[in-house]
């Protein structure tokens, strides 16, 4: 940490409304080659036919609750704990996520296509 540099405290499972419209995405460090990324899902899912389709590959871990995603050939069931490594480019939807207590994300994101 650099002299005079302030460094600010986030605890991941506080600080996000009980309600949420859409999914809340809060940025905890992003660099020239890696973004880490707080995520807060409440029942939330991707819309019907869109697909993620990311520049740079993405490491994501279930903090707290439940999910789901989808991929083209394969359902990934997600609970604490578990992560999983996603490549740049491979299509990825969010296709469930608790409704009765949030979902926590941390996802990583580094790297990108060749």
């Amino acid at each position: 940490m650099a002299e005079g540099e302030v460094m600010s405290r986030v605890n991941t499972f506080a600080d996000f409304p009980a309600s949420l419209p859409e999914e809340l995405v809060t940025a905890l460090l992003d660099a020239e080659n890696v973004r880490i990324e707080r995520i807060v899902s409440h029942g939330h899912t991707s819309p019907e036919g869109f697909w993620y389709d990311q520049e740079q590959h993405e490491r994501v871990m279930v903090l707290k609750g439940a999910a789901r995603l989808q991929f083209e050939d394969e359902i990934v069931e997600m609970k604490p704990g578990d992560f999983v490594n996603i490549l740049a480019h491979k299509r990825h939807r969010l296709e469930w996520t608790t409704p009765n207590e949030p979902t926590i994300w941390l996802a990583v994101y580094y790297g990108g296509a060749s």
